[in-house]
């Protein structure tokens, strides 16, 4: 990320204001604690209970703390929900830090402390769909016990968690599509929700009645996130009322790869597995070779 020499200069004054604030926080304390008398070695030392008024404020500094929490989350979720609404609108490229923070009626160095870079706007939006998604699946999953009824579940949820950003998602599928844009999927910077995605079709796997050879096992959780990946590329593109195409799509693919799974144990699809798997491999090794070139070249 490149930051201008007078966005620098209001970040590093944000910054020695907030440093001031906290001095002067640490300042407070100390007096409160001079005036109130607390000194531990003259009471007794460690396990002496604390003042009434020891206790007053130092439930007071919590209630602060809480509330300067729950500000800043809020805070967090303005700048957030801002900038999406401008990546739709402008695009992401041609969207800034300065514009957002104009937008969200806030300074550009607070903008930048609860987030450094665009970038790390839209792994936030990552991150808040995959959360969502959660939510809407962990009791859908304590409902099924068969592997198609809890992918089916997994998948369809997953569409019905991003609907509302379909618009925004057309926008930005054009800067993370690049291989080597720090957005795209496979990127090291998409790897905590990645990974957190791929644990959740793990979990998917642990919980269905069904057999699966171990060699398959270990890599189907990777298999699966890469064909709800696709899904949803597919869902990017398609106009359907609804996206009832993608739905139908959901059906019909989720039905097949659960005959294709539960044959996998097959003695006779033995070989065929072998040699699909070593397409994964490579799949993965050329995937790894990529992103090691794109940090290369940045």
């Amino acid at each position: 990320m490149v930051v201008s020499p007078g966005d620098a200069r209001t970040v590093a004054n944000y910054e020695a204001s907030r440093l001031g604030d906290i001095s002067e926080s640490l300042s407070d304390i100390a007096r409160s604690f001079v005036t109130e008398g607390y000194r531990e070695s003259t009471r007794g030392g460690h396990g002496v209970p604390p003042r009434q008024s020891e206790v007053s404020f130092m439930s007071a500094m919590r209630k602060k703390k809480s509330v300067k929490t729950q500000k800043g989350d809020q805070t967090k979720s303005l700048i957030l929900e801002t900038a999406l609404e401008m990546f739709h609108e402008r695009g992401y490229e041609q969207t800034t830090m300065r514009a957002i923070a104009e937008k969200a009626s806030l300074s550009l160095g607070n903008a930048y402390y609860y987030f450094s870079s665009k970038e790390h706007l839209i792994q936030a939006f990552y991150r808040r769909t995959h959360e969502q998604h959660l939510v809407a699946v962990i009791p859908a999953l304590e409902k099924q016990q068969t592997l198609k009824g809890r992918l089916l579940a997994v998948m369809r949820l997953k569409i019905e968690t991003i609907e509302p950003y379909y618009e925004f998602a057309g926008a930005l599928f054009k800067t993370a599509a690049n291989p080597g844009s720090p957005l795209n999927p496979f990127s090291d910077g998409s790897d905590p929700v990645r990974q957190q995605s791929i644990e959740l079709f793990a979990q998917v796997l642990d919980g269905a009645k069904v057999r699966i050879p171990k060699d398959l096992r270990a890599e189907l959780p990777y298999l699966l996130w890469v064909y709800h990946m696709g899904i949803i590329l597919f869902w990017i593109h398609d106009k359907s009322p609804k996206h009832r195409r993608t739905y139908r799509l959901v059906d019909h693919t989720v039905d097949l790869l659960d005959k294709l799974i539960s044959l996998a144990s097959n003695p006779f699809m033995r070989p065929i597995r072998k040699q699909a798997l070593k397409l994964v491999e490579e799949l993965k090794d050329a995937a790894a070779d990529l992103e090691t070139q794109n940090e290369g070249e940045k």
